[in-house]
């Protein structure tokens, strides 16, 4: 079987740690490569140096060497690291693109030192995969076993909001997260609610008017067209079990609103997925963890989840293709 490439992230923080935590747990059953610097995993790691991905041995870690350098000190980035971090990312989106590997799982990074390391030019991983997959139209879906939220904006000053929020950004997501529910997730007829951006969505333009100027026709659009959408919701209302129970994904209008709910139900199993890409990407929904990183305490279940929905994509993906 074709392996899941792992992506190493940044050295200096706990991604090393729990790909080899996530590979012990894992690795029996979905192969894997981790694409990095061997020297970054913890040292009792048994690892197969090899420059094949589907090269797999039992009871060992297939890695694709990378030199990045300068030794990893635990907890202190070091820009030397960045191109090297870089690569490893643009080298594992080539081999999901060519299909060496079923799909991609990002270990986090740490971006100030790549832009001073590397100049990286992006806000983040995502806007990174996008650019070397040659699209724009991408979104962000955080998801665990009781919950799939999508933020239609996403890193900008809630301030700024409201203005970013149009019908071409908010019809897109929704499309977006429509036809992956259908092709990666492997439900036949989606549902979707749609949050409002206002207190009780607007309470009929008394606390907003952008839920009857904007989000409604939008949603009255595509219901037209077929879509099973309900909304726009009050979202103080929408994420409790029996609501949760009446759709397979919840489309926010910012950041915090999809954020709070899916941390508040799993904050250690959340995966951050990346819908409208050519190929799978997964990744565990938290950031480096300087302050623990080497010390042998880092959590690993939002990355084993990672792993986990990665392989159920590639299966849904697949199965829908014969």
């Amino acid at each position: 079987m074709r392996p899941i490439a792992i992506s190493c992230g940044e050295p200096a923080g706990i991604g090393p740690e729990i790909a080899a935590t996530a590979w012990q747990a894992l690795g029996a059953d979905i192969p894997l490569v981790w694409l990095g610097d061997p020297r970054h995993l913890p040292k009792d790691t048994p690892i197969h140096e090899t420059d094949d991905p589907q090269d797999q041995r039992p009871g060992k870690l297939s890695v694709l060497p990378r030199d990045f350098g300068p030794a990893a000190v635990a907890g202190q980035a070091n820009p030397a690291h960045a191109q090297g971090v870089i690569d490893a990312i643009a080298d594992s989106v080539r081999l999901v693109q060519d299909g060496t590997a079923r799909a991609l799982c990002t270990a986090p990074i740490h971006k100030a030192a790549l832009i001073d390391g590397a100049g990286f030019a992006y806000p983040g991983h995502t806007e990174f995969l996008a650019a070397l997959a040659g699209t724009s139209q991408v979104v962000m879906m955080l998801a665990c076993d009781m919950l799939r939220v999508v933020p239609t904006t996403i890193h900008i000053p809630l301030a700024d909001v409201p203005q970013n929020l149009t019908a071409s950004l908010l019809t897109d997501t929704i499309l977006i997260t429509h036809g992956a529910l259908k092709r990666d997730f492997g439900i036949a007829a989606p549902r979707i609610a749609v949050a409002g951006l206002n207190p009780h969505a607007g309470e009929d333009g008394k606390i907003g008017l952008e839920e009857r100027e904007m989000i409604t026709p939008v949603l009255d659009a595509l219901r037209n067209e077929g879509f099973d959408i309900a909304g726009p919701m009050s979202a103080d209302t929408m994420f409790h079990a029996g609501a949760r129970s009446a759709y397979d994904a919840a489309v926010c209008m910012y950041h915090d609103q999809a954020l709070i709910p899916i941390k508040t139900l799993d904050f250690s199993g959340g995966v951050n997925v990346t819908l409208g890409l050519p190929f799978i990407r997964t990744s565990p929904d938290h950031g480096t963890a300087f302050d623990i990183a080497g010390k042998g305490i880092a959590d690993a279940t939002s990355m084993i989840a990672a792993i986990r929905m990665a392989a159920g994509m590639a299966d849904a993906r697949e199965g829908a293709a014969k």
